[in-house]
């Protein structure tokens, strides 16, 4: 901006001002009848809608999903997608300080005075794409599964019903609350039991189905499984026995 834009700028924003109002109280009456107005509607929906009540919190479980709120979604998303634990602290602590950090710097990096988005178009840009971005992943956030899953892949071997019982066995896995204790390829934690994502190299199909019956605690025992519902057993047997 030269000198004579610069004076045309100040001289039309002089105007402006001279023919605006006071910010008191006509600005602040205006934002206290807005806010007013959204407080009744926040009030009428709770009274009319009420509140989602779920279950009751059971603290022993290990098959609870924990979901954020929709606006966390996104960050969820981001999560689901960096799945390296070595790179856990900077999906939820480095990318949000990045982008908050770039938000409360922007009056000093970006000192154009326009303000027409047309006449913008990096700005203009910046900001849709991270609508966009945004937008979409607390799509998939809302949308996604549990993250009670396994993601390994089936061996190349297995067609027909073997990869039929494969699948049925890893989504057992995901069902009965494995991954709270053990780790399966990207999947689940680091303990307190051991990692089960080659298990079968060490341990037989029949050994692994007699330690899912009588597990030594604190892991507890599917011998009610393999009792009232033999095939999901057979399929989570087959499944870690694939293992290696």
């Amino acid at each position: 901006m030269n000198q004579a834009e610069k004076e045309q700028y100040l001289r039309e924003y002089n105007i402006l001002k001279s023919q605006g109002k006071p910010f008191f109280p006509y600005a602040v009456a205006k934002d206290s009848i807005m806010a007013v107005f959204v407080l009744v509607v926040i009030i009428v929906l709770s009274i009319i809608l009420g509140a989602e009540l779920g279950p009751k919190a059971d603290p022993t479980t290990t098959t609870y999903v924990p979901r954020p709120e929709w606006y966390f979604f996104f960050l969820f998303e981001v999560l689901r997608v960096v799945k390296p634990p070595a790179l856990t602290p900077f999906a939820t602590i480095g990318v949000p300080t990045i982008a908050m950090i770039l938000l409360f710097l922007l009056p000093f990096y970006d000192r154009s005075p326009e303000r027409r988005p047309e006449r913008r178009p990096i700005a203009t840009t910046a900001g849709i794409l991270t609508i966009a971005a945004m937008a979409y992943l607390t799509f998939l956030g809302a949308s996604a599964g549990s993250p009670n899953q396994v993601d390994l892949k089936a061996p190349k071997d297995l067609h027909g019903t073997a990869l039929a019982q494969f699948n049925a066995g890893k989504l057992v896995v995901g069902q009965s609350g494995c991954l709270a204790c053990h780790k399966i390829g990207e999947n689940g934690n680091d303990g307190p039991g051991p990692e089960l994502t080659h298990v079968a190299r060490d341990v037989p199909q029949n050994a692994i189905a007699q330690t899912l019956r009588n597990p030594t605690a604190p892991m507890p025992s599917f011998k009610r499984l393999a009792t009232q519902q033999p095939q999901k057993f057979k399929a989570l047997v087959f499944f870690l026995g694939q293992l290696k």
